[in-house]
């Protein structure tokens, strides 16, 4: 049985979110289809910087910007970056003026999802596959079998889209850069000495092609990457149902790090998650086609080293929005807009993305980073 939707957002994450809360602002309905069993259904990842010049004006764009200022993360904007033998190398406080505050990506997703009315997104809905059909609509099919047509599909369905065959032969390929990522449940009583090392914010240790990046949650934990240049496949060699095991081959490759930087991983709780870093092409983009467009990773999937993501997919979801709400009449006029506006906004961060994986996993990565930082104070980051 199909059911049709004027307008159909695939992808239930901050960036299609956005794009559903801008909508309503304007008075345009939009449904929205996550695969994601219940808003619960899982963890949603860490902190996010979230940044002056693109997140925030998603959210003043969404109207929640004084509710999301209740939820930042106080001192999230502190930094810490040692060497591999542990000496600390730099310290910044969070003084509450930095331009980039921290929260809880679940608090954050919680907040667009309590500013939506009820039913508008459609829980338990993995798709499958999209379709053009002759009549100039789409359809999407799920893996419960159901079908739906839509006369505009919104691809905010992430890094491996159903929606971006659509428009693009491209798929995101490996950086080189491989995670595994894991815990330290309340730090500061159960872990005190990673506490102190890690701080209150953001911290960052690089040597020799690998690292770890940590950083303080809102709820006391550790969450904790610890990050290689490493082949495709090499994950796949490590047993993540053994944890102690994993533990000790990845440390195999941290020798020469301090013992108090590898009880970062060590002394971790709970299970290891395995993540290799993918990208799209820098520069992604596609012709214009009617009816049918893509945001945040779908369009742009990028590694993480210049905290963009999120960001990015917020302000397409609050400027596709505020496209399609100011040309009502003229869908395509609309989409044609975001698309301008979208492709520069995404290369020109696409291009620091990949600079920085280059710089934090290439040669004389500290000093590189620490001259960065040198020149250009806590913009460098």
């Amino acid at each position: 049985m199909s059911t049709h939707h004027p307008l159909v957002i695939l992808g239930g994450g901050l960036g299609g979110l956005t794009l559903a809360r801008v909508l309503h602002v304007h008075g345009i309905e939009a449904a929205v289809f996550e695969r994601e069993d219940s808003p619960t259904a899982r963890t949603q990842g860490g902190m996010l910087d979230i940044h002056e010049d693109s997140g925030q004006l998603a959210l003043r764009a969404a109207g929640l910007y004084d509710d999301f200022r209740g939820l930042i993360h106080a001192g999230g904007q502190a930094l810490r970056i040692l060497d591999p033998q542990g000496t600390l190398r730099r310290a910044e406080e969070d003084d509450g003026t930095g331009t980039r505050p921290e929260v809880d990506r679940g608090r954050l997703r919680d907040l667009l999802l309590g500013s939506l009315p009820e039913g508008t997104v459609r829980w338990g809905r993995k798709a499958t596959g999209t379709r053009a059909l002759a009549d100039g609509r789409y359809e999407v099919a799920f893996a419960d079998g159901s079908v739906l047509t839509t006369d505009l599909l919104v691809g905010a369905d992430g890094a491996w889209s159903r929606v971006r065959p659509l428009l693009s032969d491209a798929v995101p390929t490996y950086t080189g850069i491989s995670f595994v990522e894991s815990n330290l449940r309340d730090a500061e009583a159960r872990h005190p000495d990673s506490a102190a090392l890690v701080g209150d914010g953001f911290f960052l240790c690089l040597g020799d092609e690998k690292g770890f990046l940590a950083h303080r949650e809102g709820d006391g934990s550790l969450h904790v990457h610890t990050a290689l240049k490493a082949d495709e496949d090499w994950l796949d060699t490590l047993d993540f149902t053994d944890p102690d095991t994993a533990k000790k081959t990845v440390l195999a490759r941290f020798e020469e790090f301090d013992e108090g930087l590898r009880r970062l991983l060590s002394d971790a709780d709970g299970p290891l998650v395995p993540r290799r870093i993918h990208a799209l092409p820098v520069g992604h983009r596609w012709p214009r086609t009617p009816g049918v467009t893509l945001l945040g990773d779908a369009a742009h999937l990028m590694s993480p080293f210049a905290g963009e993501g999120a960001n990015l997919a917020m302000m397409d979801g609050a400027e596709l929005g505020r496209a399609l709400a100011a040309r009502p009449a003229d869908r395509e006029a609309a989409l044609t807009a975001y698309e301008e506006a979208l492709f520069p906004r995404s290369t020109a961060s696409a291009v620091a993305s990949d600079a920085s994986l280059r710089l934090m996993f290439g040669a004389d990565a500290l000093s590189r980073l620490l001259d960065q930082f040198a020149a250009h104070g806590p913009e460098g980051r």
